[in-house]
């Protein structure tokens, strides 16, 4: 249903305009079902069933048919005095820069008025640019309406599908190339990562310390405990340690002892180190691993296995990319008022 705004068409200042728009969108509308209707009353088998099943308004209609061509150019004649009154006001208001750039804007508008077979459903395209221009003084709402949510929507999602599918074949492209070793690896590496070698040491080091303080501190005891029953188990397992046990007098203290001993030793190194990636010591020892991945542009002498990490690293984040291009956002979009009309009904 068509829902005008009032306050806005009063406040429009144009309201004797939008008047003239809404009187065109009707005789428009009215004009192209009559054509509709001509097109298909010119078959013979849909002319002699109205003449058998509605004689009287075959009768009445006939002549209209015969015609038509004067009764479209009344059409015509409404249309053009309404074009060239607006584009009197439009030279009148200097709305353009030149007086005759009013038809070649509107052009739309002048060929929709030639009375010649296809030609007359051009006006369709009238009918859009008076919606549209409605729609964007806000005298009416378009997006509310069923038709253009249904036809955003597929648009949407046509889009979505196409420009996924470019995307996904550009990047597997990207990837051909960096596993080729075409230049663009040297430029990846040289241009963009290499310049931003402290940026990227920083970020790293800030999520190793995040990540360490998060995960390991709040289950400190518990991981120490794991540690050392671990270790005793281990060290129960060993051959060599289980035979101080046959030392009369001191061999259970003796095994006991080191079995203590080096859990507490391994608890500690791991609850050392772990604290060292917590705090910001962290930062030049992540450095020295970026380094090692990073080199220096024109640093011939680096190992080709570091080259190969760099681009698995590569290929990977382009990997992770492409499985997020390729998820459907349309498809969750369909299925959620799906849901929400199963929830309406429950």
């Amino acid at each position: 249903m068509l829902k005008i705004n009032r306050e806005n068409l009063k406040t429009s200042h144009q309201l004797i305009w939008f008047v003239i728009d809404f009187l065109m969108l009707g005789l428009l509308i009215l004009n192209l079902t009559l054509i509709i209707f001509d097109s298909i009353y010119s078959f013979a088998a849909i002319e002699q069933f109205l003449a058998q099943q509605v004689p009287a308004f075959n009768d009445l209609y006939k002549p209209v048919h015969a015609n038509f061509l004067f009764y479209d150019l009344i059409f015509v004649a409404i249309f053009l005095t309404e074009f060239f009154v607006r584009w009197g006001y439009a030279i009148k208001a200097r709305i353009y820069d030149r007086w005759y750039f009013y038809p070649f804007i509107h052009w739309y508008d002048l060929v929709g008025c030639i009375p010649v077979g296809s030609f007359r459903f051009l006006r369709v395209l009238r009918i859009i640019s008076i919606i549209y221009r409605l729609h964007q003084y806000r005298i009416i709402d378009v997006t509310q309406w069923r038709l253009y949510q249904f036809c955003a929507f597929y648009y949407e999602a046509f889009l979505e599908e196409l420009s996924d599918r470019i995307v996904i074949k550009v990047l597997s492209g990207v990837q051909s190339e960096i596993t080729l070793g075409s230049p663009l690896f040297e430029r990846i590496q040289n241009d963009i990562l290499v310049p931003r070698k402290a940026m990227l040491t920083e970020w790293l080091s800030d999520r190793v310390s995040r990540a360490a303080s998060e995960g390991y501190m709040p289950k400190r005891g518990e991981l120490r405990v794991y540690l050392e029953n671990r270790v005793d188990h281990a060290l129960k397992q060993n051959l060599e340690l289980s035979r101080l046990r046959l030392l009369p007098m001191v061999g259970p203290t003796i095994q006991e002892t080191l079995e203590d001993a080096v859990g507490d030793i391994v608890a500690n190194v791991i609850h050392q180190i772990l604290e060292d990636l917590a705090s910001s010591a962290n930062h030049a020892f992540i450095e020295d691993i970026v380094e090692v991945v990073l080199p220096q542009p024109g640093d011939h002498e680096a190992p080709e296995i570091r080259n190969e990490a760099l681009i698995a690293l590569i290929n990977e984040i382009i990997e992770a990319i492409k499985t997020q291009v390729q998820v459907k956002h349309w498809r969750s979009d369909l299925k959620q008022p799906n849901a929400e009309t199963a929830a309406a009904k429950e």
